[in-house]
């Protein structure tokens, strides 16, 4: 009698991987494409570049998969090597800009708003310029600190934090006009 394997984990897929088995490899990809197309979709605008960007985040993990040390999850570890594919894509395209603030002009954390619909919200931080966008979702959907920040994005402390400002009260703005216009149209 034979018995099936219904599920098998990350780590004995990431073993055999490592042995160059690419069922493994493809099971890895199938187990997480859609959530790692979902991190380069929230940084990249363009479905189709965000789907090249998945692939080739897939492509780099696979390459250095031996640096995965088992420690903490595999899905943590390759949601940061997308994010950092998608910073490089908007880098090469140069799409990603930055522009400096006084720190006096940071404000804290707006309280909570309204819930809106996921992507009614993903719209909105589509309109975002891309540096804004970028820190806003490495701050506030990724969890990274500013000094984290800074360093994968290569500028200062001070400047994430004011792109992060920025991008909370353009996305405020936003806000505020839609708000205004369904008010008006009561």
């Amino acid at each position: 009698m034979k018995i099936i394997a219904l599920h098998t984990s990350d780590d004995a897929l990431i073993k055999k991987a490592l042995r160059n088995d690419a069922k493994a490899e493809q099971i890895l990809y199938n187990r997480h494409a859609a959530k790692m197309l979902g991190v380069c979709r929230t940084y990249i605008k363009d479905i189709h570049y965000a789907e090249d960007v998945m692939i080739q985040g897939f492509t780099r993990a696979f390459e250095n998969l031996a640096k995965f040390r088992f420690e903490g999850s595999f899905e943590g570890w390759l949601r940061r090597i997308m994010v950092r594919e998608a910073i490089d894509f908007l880098r090469t395209r140069r799409e990603l800009y930055f522009a400096e603030i006084d720190e006096a002009e940071v404000l804290p954390a707006h309280s909570a708003e309204p819930d809106y619909d996921i992507e009614f919200l993903q719209l909105l931080i589509d309109n975002l310029p891309n540096g804004y966008k970028t820190v806003l979702v490495m701050y506030t959907i990724e969890g990274f600190n500013h000094k984290e920040i800074a360093e994968m994005l290569g500028v200062t402390e001070s400047t994430s934090k004011s792109q992060l400002f920025k991008a909370r009260k353009m996305l405020q703005e936003q806000l505020t006009s839609i708000q205004k216009r369904g008010n008006e149209t009561i």
